[in-house]
């Protein structure tokens, strides 16, 4: 079953796959300029929103059906070119328009005897991406 997907990259569960999201955070911000005013309170303005942003992580593991190293390069070579990726999860699109990854951080927790990652957590950074 598919529960959602970062442009190609599909998260799905079945009886003989897991790759599946979790602690998933998505966060915005407005702005606002301070204006100082001679001999009185300064003012605020509001000047627009920021980019919004999702933190989300992602754990890979080889019993699971899932081939670690691949996934992490996968998604490491999509930052690297700065590919625009739509969002979805379950049946919503998220953001505007697309995502690009902003980063990622790799936590290798174990390894097969060969010193093979078959076990990782991954943690994806994203920011949005408008036209």
């Amino acid at each position: 079953m598919i529960v959602g997907a970062l442009g190609d990259v599909v998260f799905s569960v079945s009886s003989r796959t897991l790759k599946t999201i979790s602690n998933f955070v998505w966060s915005g911000s407005a702005r606002y300029a301070t204006h100082d005013l001679h001999a009185g309170n300064s003012i605020s303005e509001y000047t627009g929103t920021d980019l919004a942003k999702i933190t989300f992580d992602i754990q890979l593991l080889a019993s699971l059906g899932v081939d670690p190293m691949s996934e992490i390069w996968r998604l490491f070579d999509l930052e690297r070119q700065g590919v625009t990726l739509p969002l979805t999860i379950g049946n919503h699109g998220y953001g505007r328009y697309r995502w690009t990854i902003l980063s990622h951080k790799t936590k290798a927790e174990h390894y097969d005897g060969h010193g093979n990652i078959i076990s990782a957590t991954l943690s994806i950074s994203l920011q949005e991406y408008l036209r």
